[in-house]
Parts: C-alpha cells; structure tokens; sequence
C-alpha cells in the first residue's frame, strides 16, 4: 500500500508540475501552442522638429503608460548628441532631453512596439474631490442648473456622465448646453466642457491622450478620452460618441491636459506621429516579452542557445516521445521487439529518409547483414569479431547502396549513410541469436514488431506540433516521466494476449 501511494503521489507531481510550467508560460508569457502562431504588434513613432537658437535646450516629452489590454515590447530613442533621462513618477513617464548647444534644425525621435497583453490594467491614483469652479454669470447659473437636470435622470456617477455627454453632443442642445458650446474655450473640446461640468458635480475626472492602433499611411492625431472615478474605479468614455470603456486598440499615452511636448531654448516647429501595424512571431514575442519581465522561467528556454545546440535539442526531445510509443506498444499492446529503444533511435534514422524509402532501406541492410552473419556464424569467431565484422559489413552496404542510389537518380538513397550503423549491426545480431534460439517465425516477428513501432514513433514525432510542444515546452516531459510511471506498474492484460485468448475467455 505504502508503494502504490508512493509511486502515485511521485507520477502526479510530475504531471501536475509539467502542466503548471507550461500553462504558465502559455497563459501568462504568452508562448505558442502553434509553431506558425503569429501576433498583432504595432509601432507607434513620435518625430519632434525644433528650430534651435545657439543656447541650451531642454524638451519634456510625454511618453506612453499603461493601457488595458496593451503591453509595450520596447521602445527606442534617436537623439544624436542629446542627453536623455527617463522619469517615472507614479502613472507618468516623462524623457527629458538636454543639450548645452545646438543650433538650427533638431530632430528628436521616439519609438515604441506594442503588442496584446490582457494583465495589463489602467492604473492612476485616486483623485480628491475637485472644488466648484467658479464662473460668471450666467455661466454659473447654466452649470447648476444642467448639473440639477442630469442629477434628476441618473442614478449614480456612470449614468450621470453619460447623460452629460448625450447633452454635450446632442445636434439640438439646451440653451444652456448652447451658452457653452458657444464659448470659445469649449467649442470643440467636449472633454474640456466635460470635466469642467463634472467637477461643478464634485466628480473626480481625467483627460486621457492617446491613439487608436490602427493601421494607415495618414499621420496619426491623438484622440482624447474621458475618465472619471466613482471612488471604486476610473471609468472611461469616449467623448464624442458617448460611449463607456476603452475603445478597441486604444493606446494611452498621456494623462491630463498638459502637452505631450514642452520646450526650453528651442522653437518646437512640428511634432509629427505615425503608427503601423506588423506581424511578429508569437514565438519570438514571447520571447521578448519573457525577457522584459526577466522571467526565470524564460530565461531556461532552448531558444537563447546556440544554433548548433538547439538543433541537437530538437531531436534529442523527441527520444522519449518515442520511448514512451515504445512503453505502450510492449507493455498494453504487446508487440514484440529487438532491444528496448532499438526501435526508437531506428525511428530517428527515417526522419532522414522519410518512412516508405527507411523502410525499404532497413529491410534490404538487414536481410543482406542477416545472410552475412549466418555465414560468419560457419568460421565460429568469438563475439567481438563476429560483432565488428557485421559492423564492417553494415558500413559496406551503405556504401554500396549510396553509390547505387545515386546512379539511379534515387537521393532518398543517400541518406542511407546517416542510418545508425552500431544499431543496425546489434539488430542483426540479435536476429541471428533469436533465430538460432528460437527460431526463423519469432524473429521475424521481433523485426516486424520493430518496424512498426519505429514506423508508429516516426510518425508522431514527424508531426510539427510534437516538435513545437517539446522545444518551447520542454518541462512537458515531466508528463511523459510521469506516465511511464503509471505503466511501469501496469500489470494488466496486454491486447495481443486478449486476442490470442479470446476463444477461451468466451468459453467462461
């Protein structure tokens, strides 16, 4: 009982832990189940244009927060011959460039790659309750009294900034609405009117800046959103459409109704931006992505390897994928075999061949090596000879049929050579012995029985998403440990025993 509990709690660890590490690198860092994944990313540029005197200049440029359901990748600065520092207080980043002297044209450029994220979230401090501006007459007599008309047809503060921007945006406003429309200060600038009748509310708001991710060759203009918290949550709108939450592919760059640029000792000519939209490979997001957050997790994948070593990985992977074929096909199937992973490293040889020409190959070096050994068995050498001979000749029909092959026009022939020669000479030898000890039927049933399991393993580890899952995923072997556990202590009926009985047990 103490083994069973034992060997259970180990094989279900082990699963449990492979499917976490890989759910986690799935979900979180967003690695690809697909090797032929690609993502939405887009690049958004800000290009500035000053017209420098010979002094100092300094330049403020707001730079991108957080936005929901967008993550930045990375982000780039082009500024020859400038200083440059980047603060982040709070929810605001802000670059400061510095220079002792310049003179005439300057340009400054930033640059950043956004791609889906949905952990990110819109964060900014709790704002306190704004005061009552105060206007003259009769502006403040026309706020109190749209403040008391919306009040009456809202139920809380939601409801009540929707109801507001119906008013502001309404093709027929109040005369009240219409005084300020009238005013040249909100004429045009629903979130400024917005914020200013909010606050006679005593209702906290903020102007979002930012753009919409989409892809065009016209330069892109900021767009402004409102946001106003009801002391539980910020809570967005689009001004002009009314509508509540944050518009598709909306990036945030900036809060408030500052400028995005501020300059000192320079005139700002031109402040120009453009956004396009690209493709990345999911896998190589992920991998970026994965080194932003300096994952640890990440920082163990097969893709920051060498070339040379990821592609040894690749293949080295797929060996207990096929040891796990070989597993269900001797213990529940019960197919017989020569050797245990004899089959399996025979599976690796048809990945250079393909299948049908492995196939063909395997059956001529093995029945033309068998006919040899046969007759080495008449000179009666010891073991070791007799085994490097067989060798010598394994090698010599590869020649051969390399040669033959090529003449033939035939290059799936030539991939003969990368047939695991010490392998082939141990199946022969181990033919011969069974067909000595038990005759020519069981061996060749061995041989049937390994071929086709090392046909069944090529094909599941010929399959891309095999290859895919186990280089990104490796920790997914974890899995295949844990279910060799589990059948090591099957010790059922095998199918081949039930089909070999199955006359007796319908007579029971």
């Amino acid at each position: 009982m103490r083994h069973t509990l034992h060997w259970s709690l180990l094989a279900l660890i082990l699963i449990l832990t492979g499917l976490g590490i890989a759910y986690y690198k799935h979900s979180r860092l967003g690695f690809p189940l697909h090797s032929n994944m690609v993502e939405e990313a887009w690049t958004v540029q800000g290009r500035l244009q000053m017209r420098a005197g010979s002094g100092p200049i300094r330049v403020e440029f707001q730079l991108p927060s957080a936005t929901p359901g967008l993550g930045r990748l990375r982000e780039s600065f082009i500024s020859r011959g400038y200083g440059l520092a980047v603060e982040e207080v709070g929810n605001d980043r802000v670059a400061h460039w510095t220079v002792r002297r310049a003179s005439g044209q300057q340009s400054l450029f930033y640059q950043a790659v956004f791609y889906r994220d949905s952990f990110t979230e819109f964060t900014a401090p709790q704002p306190p309750f704004p005061p009552v501006p105060e206007l003259p007459e009769p502006y403040a007599t026309a706020m109190q009294s749209i403040i008391d008309d919306v009040r009456r047809q809202s139920a809380d503060v939601a409801s009540f900034t929707t109801e507001l921007l119906a008013r502001i945006n309404s093709a027929v406003p109040s005369e009240e609405m219409a005084l300020f429309n009238s005013h040249p200060e909100y004429r045009g600038h629903p979130v400024r009117l917005a914020r200013l009748l909010l606050s006679g509310a005593r209702i906290p708001t903020e102007q979002i800046n930012g753009f919409r991710l989409v892809d065009t060759d016209r330069r892109a203009q900021p767009e402004r959103l409102l946001a106003v918290h009801n002391q539980r949550s910020w809570i967005l709108f689009d001004p002009t459409a009314g509508q509540r939450g944050l518009p598709e592919r909306f990036l945030i760059w900036w809060l408030g109704d500052r400028p995005a640029v501020d300059v000192e000792g320079a005139t700002l000519v031109g402040l120009d931006w453009s956004v396009r939209k690209n493709e990345l490979g999911a896998l190589d997001l992920a991998e970026q992505r994965a080194a932003m957050q300096d994952s640890r997790i990440a920082n163990m994948s097969l893709s920051r390897l060498p070339l040379q070593t990821q592609a040894v990985y690749a293949v080295l992977l797929l060996v207990p994928i096929g040891a796990f074929i070989m597993v269900l096909m001797r213990n529940v199937v019960g197919l017989p075999s020569f050797g245990t992973f004899m089959p399996v490293l025979i599976a690796l040889a048809f990945r250079e061949t393909g299948l049908l020409a492995g196939l063909v190959l395997f059956s001529i070096v093995i029945a033309v090596g068998l006919s040899i050994r046969f007759y080495l068995e008449k000179l009666q050498l010891l073991l070791v000879p007799r085994l490097t001979a067989v060798l010598i000749v394994v090698v010599i029909l590869m020649v051969l049929l390399s040669q033959l092959s090529h003449r033939l026009g035939w290059e799936v022939g030539l991939s003969v050579g990368l047939f695991p020669m010490v392998i082939l000479a141990m199946v022969i030898e181990r033919m011969s012995i069974v067909w000595e000890e038990r005759g020519a039927v069981d061996a060749l049933k061995e041989s049937a029985g390994s071929a086709l399991i090392a046909a069944l393993a090529y094909y599941v580890m010929a399959l891309d998403a095999v290859q895919h899952l186990v280089f990104v995923f490796p920790e997914l072997l974890l899995i295949v440990l844990g279910l060799t556990i589990v059948m090591g202590r099957y010790s059922g009926y095998r199918i081949s025993e039930l089909i070999r009985f199955r006359k007796l047990a319908a007579q029971q």
